[in-house]
């Protein structure tokens, strides 16, 4: 699967229809016109022409969000982190580790299983690993890092949890709805709505903790948080 059709270490001269604006100010994507590229090409090669067609915008307009198709990737793929990370620093650090880490789980789930299309799939793309994706691969390092310190504190603390290898289990629950998004898709099936919450009560389980009150006490959390996300995976059934 490649996210590019032509050669990218050239500069396209400007046109009558093309802004010549340096790339460096031109402004950022809007996150309906990038959503609607993605929905009409499925990641498939493609080229812009195509691209402006399908979703009934001029090229000048195309060039006025997106300096190159390299940046409507990079930003679809930092809007699989982006929310996740602002509601975990939303989180108050008095609430036990065990109901943030449940929350958390909760909360990315749904937002995964949310979007019309499964982005997380973007993941798996060769060109992830090279440079212009630097940042977005650290946020979601970051991301994990975070998963695995909230999971470390659930299990005790100190050297011996983390080391334990169930440390790092949640994060993976998390991103494991990709693929059942996928063989989903792949079957013509939906995805269940409550998929999200029985990926935050098995990351508790994994660490030990079977505590309903803990489940409880997280769906507080995500009351008029996850809502939208949560009735967008609903609406899909």
């Amino acid at each position: 699967m490649s996210w590019w059709c032509c050669d990218q270490s050239r500069t396209r001269p400007p046109t009558p229809d093309k802004p010549s604006t340096p790339r460096r100010h031109r402004p950022r994507g809007d996150p309906r016109c990038r959503r609607r590229i993605v929905q009409h090409t499925r990641f498939r090669d493609h080229d812009d022409a195509t691209d402006r067609r399908r979703v009934g915008i001029r090229q000048a307009s195309l060039y006025n969000h997106f300096a190159t198709k390299n940046d409507i990737l990079v930003t679809l793929l930092h809007d699989t982190v982006t929310p996740t990370v602002e509601f975990d620093e939303s989180l108050d650090d008095a609430e036990p580790a065990d109901v943030r880490l449940c929350a958390l789980t909760w909360f990315d789930a749904a937002q995964l299983c949310a979007g019309r299309w499964n982005l997380g799939a973007l993941y798996l793309l060769p060109e992830i690993r090279t440079e212009p994706f630097d940042t977005f691969r650290l946020g979601r390092l970051r991301l994990a890092r975070r998963y695995h310190d909230l999971a470390v504190e659930v299990l005790g603390g100190g050297t011996l949890a983390g080391g334990d290898p169930r440390a790092d289990l949640p994060f993976r629950l998390v991103e494991s709805v990709i693929d059942i998004r996928a063989d989903r898709q792949m079957d013509g099936q939906t995805i269940d709505a409550q998929l999200p919450e029985t990926l935050a009560t098995a990351a508790l389980t994994v660490l030990g903790r079977t505590d309903v009150g803990i489940v409880d006490r997280a769906r507080a959390l995500l009351v008029g948080v996850s809502v939208d996300s949560l009735s967008a995976v609903r609406a899909r059934e």
